[in-house]
């Protein structure tokens, strides 16, 4: 199952107010393990960056002022998207960004029912405690220690062990991988030198004289010498 655990940081809260995208993280998940794929883009917000976003990502007008806009990169974020399973966490913040920005150039919105929330499925494991991506990462021994702010790609990676713990998923695809790996390898082992012939030699002979009774046309002659 391919799945794009995904991350965007912004220039505030609200896509209605005039706040824009100005960062998307992917990283590719095939039955919970990463491939190494990425994907990772800045966009000029085309506006001034809020002193309360800059705290939180530290990405300045200056720059973004010569990264590309959202419509330039859209097509090759959609195409890396593809039809995959989203995972997102506090997916509606993120989805109402990217479906605002994706309105904005006429481009097919992105449906809800693809996403898993991965903060829902937290508050339903976690009840009553607190489940950002902070929390998560250190109550599920997920390493955060490349992370100084919030950005992206790094949050989507941690993401993708945080969900990867949360779901207890990977330990059973991890396992299932390895008693396919062990199986393939049984079926197809070898031996070096064939083992040894276990008939007498008089049980050749008569092996042999009862093939001969069949007649000169019996199949099993040409196996006579073998």
């Amino acid at each position: 199952m391919r799945e794009i655990v995904l991350d965007t940081e912004t220039t505030g809260l609200d896509p209605q107010k005039g706040d824009r995208l100005v960062e998307i993280g992917c990283v590719e998940l095939v039955n919970l393990i990463a491939t190494g794929k990425t994907w990772h883009r800045y966009f000029n917000p085309q506006r001034d960056m809020p002193d309360g976003a800059f705290q939180v990502h530290g990405l300045s007008e200056e720059f973004l002022a010569d990264k590309p806009l959202f419509a330039q990169e859209s097509d090759e974020f959609l195409a890396f998207v593809g039809d995959a399973q989203l995972v997102i966490h506090n997916a509606e913040f993120d989805m109402r960004f990217l479906n605002a920005e994706l309105a904005r150039i006429g481009k097919p919105l992105l449906d809800m029912a693809r996403v898993t929330d991965t903060l829902a499925l937290a508050r339903r494991r976690f009840p009553g405690m607190p489940n950002n991506l902070d929390a998560l990462s250190a109550r599920l021994g997920v390493d955060t220690s490349k992370r100084s702010k919030h950005g992206a790609l790094i949050d989507a990676e941690i993401l993708a062990d945080v969900y990867a713990e949360l779901t207890g998923k990977r330990q059973t695809a991890l396992g299932l991988a390895s008693v396919v790996q062990a199986a393939v390898q049984v079926g197809t082992a070898r031996r070096s030198e064939p083992l040894p012939s276990r008939l007498t030699e008089a049980e050749r002979a008569a092996h042999a004289a009862f093939i001969a009774e069949m007649g000169a046309t019996a199949l099993w002659r040409q196996y006579l010498d073998t």
